[in-house]
């Protein structure tokens, strides 16, 4: 497998936060049999929901990975940012 970079994925889709459960779970199947198809390249992690924005973290090998996944998906990008560290809470213990 190769070595997944995380990512912060930032699609403006206007009306989305005002989505029924239906509507998400077509867009969540839609992500889905985009993975699929793309393989072991790319994993979704979970998405933020707010207002005309969502905020998708995914594991890839590279940007292009992530491209590959929005034109399969029919699901814009707006931005892509990398997230190469996380600190939370537990960080202050080391």
């Amino acid at each position: 497998m190769a070595h997944l970079k995380r990512y912060l994925i930032e699609r403006d889709i206007p009306g989305i936060g005002g989505m029924s459960i239906l509507e998400l779970c077509g867009a969540a199947r839609a992500s889905n049999r985009a993975i699929e198809q793309i393989g072991d390249g790319i994993q979704w992690q979970h998405s933020y929901v707010a207002g005309d924005k969502t905020f998708c973290i995914y594991l890839a090998a590279n940007e292009e990975a992530i491209r590959k996944h929005a034109e399969l998906s029919g699901i814009p990008i707006t931005r892509i940012v990398e997230i190469p560290q996380i600190i939370d809470p537990l960080t202050a213990n080391n």
